[in-house]
């Protein structure tokens, strides 16, 4: 069957270009997904984020290869490998970013229609926020949007903490200004996880032109003449071909510079050296990679308000008939946005995350006892990774070559230092007096900035921001065009996280979402214009 799209990856962007598309009847749009369906209700239930750490069958479960600035660790990267992908299995924390990330986006892209005010109506077409439609925020679109329904104390400690230090109080991070510290808004509708795949893919599931295959790993884009025809991809041991007139890679910052390699599109020498036959010879496919690395600081608690120990079944039955409770909480209820004193511009630069519990290793390693934990992160960070096929093998995992804390001034360690310093300097301020204990991160004796730098070498992880691998520009290096298009390739478009230019300043779940209803028109205005034309 040849289809008006084919879409690979039903992650955070693919869903929303499956809705988005087979809005109208008359487009056939096929639907590849790698994983398989949301079912788990780990996933549908908030705070079960914490117990999917373990679950591989809906994580990709990458690991970097050994980080040489990072003590030579291998850095864990969790990606969502199921319907819905990392919105599935994230923390759902709502963040755009700074309005002026996109004016920077618009400046490297060479396409004004990606500044703040290009960018803002697609934030607010995908948001259904449950404060309703206002001149920032919409409120009735797919993506529900709310305010966290439980809170634990720590949490508003937190707050107050970072508020007796002079830090702004915020109750809208997408507001006017980010700067502040408050409560997050969530992905969540009536108390349960609001991914992708309930807001945009289950309204469209029963739609007859679209078609939805999971377990199914895309192996390569065919390509004829330059232009993209079809994708290759194999389901339960065999392989299936299926042709399109627009292909679109949706499969995040590793799977589609994954793709596009095995595809023929990429660095010409890397290639050739797994005997993969050159399409198009371009040597930023999988380079640009950034995210955010995080450091976290961990303190024990004197009074059993945690939840390193919870009583599982009561929070499930509580949340089953009630969607109240623990259940609700997304863990990482608050946090806020800083300008540390070595920001070059007037935007925030270090982001926190408050979890009422001890978190060591992304929860890996269960301490015990009773804590809480502070994440930091540097939003702009200056090092840059790359990617690189292991084989031409697509069931092989992409080796990740992240290169924290590579860039050649020492700006990012400096930023960590600082994140860890001022996340000690909150945790002591009198409103955690009633609930603080030992400090068990970086630890009493970590003090001086050689401490803190070996600290973090040893303990910093990634916080799940992978961006840029298949990043946009007007240049000739540039992976895609300002209009997603691939260069040097007809038919073939790439709408994931791996196009952004740069990190936004926060979570990237929302950006992804707003890039896809972008993508979504460009691809839906250049079919009427196809039309037009032909009539």
């Amino acid at each position: 069957m040849t289809y008006d799209y084919i879409i690979v990856g039903a992650g955070s962007a693919g869903c929303v270009l499956a809705n988005r598309l087979s809005a109208n009847p008359q487009h056939r749009v096929l639907l590849l997904e790698a994983g398989g369906s949301d079912w788990h209700p780990f996933i549908h239930m908030p705070a079960g984020l914490a117990k999917l750490v373990g679950k591989k069958g809906v994580n990709w479960d990458y690991s970097t290869e050994p980080e040489p600035h990072l003590d030579g660790r291998r850095l864990w990267w969790p990606r969502g490998k199921v319907l819905g992908g990392s919105s599935s299995i994230n923390a759902m924390c709502y963040i755009r970013g700074d309005a002026r990330d996109y004016d920077e986006w618009a400046q490297l892209a060479g396409d004004s229609n990606w500044n703040w005010n290009g960018v803002l109506p697609y934030f607010r077409r995908s948001e259904g926020n449950e404060r309703g439609n206002d001149a920032l925020h919409g409120g009735e679109g797919p993506l529900a949007v709310s305010n966290l329904r439980h809170r634990n104390p720590l949490s508003q400690a937190a707050i107050d903490a970072a508020g007796s230090l002079g830090y702004p109080l915020s109750n809208d991070f997408n507001g006017t200004t980010q700067s502040g510290f408050g409560f997050y808004q969530v992905t969540q509708k009536n108390g349960a996880r609001c991914s992708t795949a309930q807001g945009y893919l289950r309204p469209a599931r029963s739609r007859v032109n679209l078609q939805v295959v999971t377990r199914a790993v895309a192996e390569r884009v065919l390509i004829t003449q330059g232009r993209a025809v079809g994708v290759e991809y194999r389901r339960n041991g065999k392989l299936h071909r299926a042709e399109g007139g627009q292909i679109l890679l949706s499969g995040g910052a590793l799977n589609s510079p994954q793709l596009l390699m095995l595809s023929g599109i990429g660095p010409a020498e890397q290639l050739r050296k797994h005997d993969i036959r050159v399409a198009v010879d371009n040597a930023s496919v999988g380079a640009n990679l950034q995210d955010h690395l995080d450091i976290c600081s961990l303190t024990r608690c004197k009074q059993p308000i945690t939840y390193d120990k919870t009583n599982d079944v009561a929070i499930a039955l509580e949340f089953l008939f009630r969607r109240s409770g623990i259940g609700t909480s997304n863990i990482a209820e608050a946090g806020g946005f800083v300008r540390s004193r070595f920001a070059p511009d007037e935007r925030c630069d270090l982001q926190f995350h408050f979890v009422p519990a001890l978190l060591d290793d992304h929860g890996r390693n269960r301490l015990p006892g009773f804590g809480y934990t502070l994440h930091a992160c540097a939003l702009r960070p200056r090092s840059r990774g790359h990617l690189a096929l292991r084989s031409a093998d697509p069931t092989q995992k992409v080796l990740i070559h992240a290169n924290y804390l590579s860039d050649a001034e020492g700006f990012d360690l400096r930023m960590l230092i600082e994140a860890a310093r001022l996340s000690r300097e909150i945790l002591q301020q009198p409103a955690f007096a009633p609930y603080r204990g030992e400090e068990i991160f970086p630890g009493a004796n970590v003090v001086d900035d050689t401490a803190l730098a070996a600290f973090i070498q040893r303990k910093a992880e990634s916080i799940y921001h992978p961006v840029g691998t298949c990043r946009m520009g007007n240049d000739d290096a540039a992976v895609v065009d300002s209009e997603l298009r691939v260069r040097g390739v007809d038919a073939l478009r790439v709408v994931d996280a791996s196009v952004m230019p740069v990190l936004p300043g926060g979570n990237t779940n929302a950006p992804t979402i707003m890039i896809a209803e972008r993508a979504s028109d460009l691809l839906l205005n250049a079919s009427a214009a196809v039309m037009a034309r032909a009539s």
